[in-house]
């Protein structure tokens, strides 16, 4: 576990994550986009509860990160090639993400009205998915002998 705080706490200091950090920003507001509008169809006009309207959300627009993220924020690792393996440990990955935005949104909505619960649970799970996105899913891989 030590080397994997070692690796972020590097990586996180390079022009390179700067930039994939904005790429995945940028790719991630498009997302924000879909999640807001499904999260909000969900909760405002189905009336599925503040948890399933949540997750729905998420499962929508995690299919389109994984794809917009494959083609351009990691290009150079993927390949700009779409793999069911690597979509499934996207999707496993951002588990972590759903789970830190699913809290964050749950615990503000106790103060903060519930949309601007979710708007503040986004940023959350920016930071959780992109560290997993970057050091996980999309690592830069060492050619096979």
């Amino acid at each position: 576990m030590t080397s994997l705080f070692q690796r972020l706490s590097k990586a996180w200091q390079t022009p390179a994550t700067t930039l994939k950090m904005v790429s995945f920003a940028l790719v991630g507001l498009g997302n924000t986009l879909i999640d807001f509008g499904v999260f909000t169809f969900a909760y405002e006009f189905l009336k599925l509860p503040l948890i399933a309207s949540n997750i729905v959300a998420w499962l929508v627009a995690v299919s389109g990160s994984y794809v917009a993220n494959t083609m351009t924020t990691f290009r150079a690792e993927s390949g700009r090639v779409l793999r069911r393996k690597d979509y499934f440990t996207f999707v496993a990955s951002g588990i972590l993400g759903v789970i830190a935005t699913t809290t964050t949104l749950v615990v503000l909505s106790l103060y903060l009205p519930v949309m601007a619960a979710k708007l503040i649970s986004i940023l959350a799970g920016f930071a959780v998915n992109f560290a997993m996105s970057n050091f996980v899913v999309f690592r830069a891989r060492t050619p096979k002998p």
